[in-house]
């Protein structure tokens, strides 16, 4: 499959928010809910030549915790593996955002 980075990802607010709510109530207290990435680690990542979006994995530190590592992905949908790379996400929780349709 080739990608452009101009696939369409949209989704309503109700729909996000049944998807947020089914995790959370999926998962024990403590868990891992969202992480925090600003716009350089973004645009580092997204800035690489012939980077056309960013795929997200699950992972988890030597500590148990869980984690996201971001990593750009080019036209023919590999993994930019050899470039920039993002983790250490400001993790929810414990800095978690006022309450809201998606945080339940």
């Amino acid at each position: 499959m080739a990608y452009t980075g101009n696939e369409e990802h949209g989704i309503t607010l109700q729909e996000a928010a049944k998807l947020t709510r089914n995790y959370r109530t999926s998962v024990s207290a403590g868990t891992l809910l969202s992480g925090y990435f600003g716009r350089t680690a973004l645009g580092d990542i997204l800035g690489q030549n012939s980077c056309v979006g960013l795929r997200i994995y699950n992972g988890r530190k030597e500590t148990g915790e869980l984690a996201f590592v971001l990593v750009g992905v080019n036209a023919d949908g590999n993994d930019m593996t050899g470039g920039e790379l993002a983790e250490y996400s400001v993790a929810c929780p414990p800095f978690c955002p006022p309450a809201n349709e998606l945080t339940g």
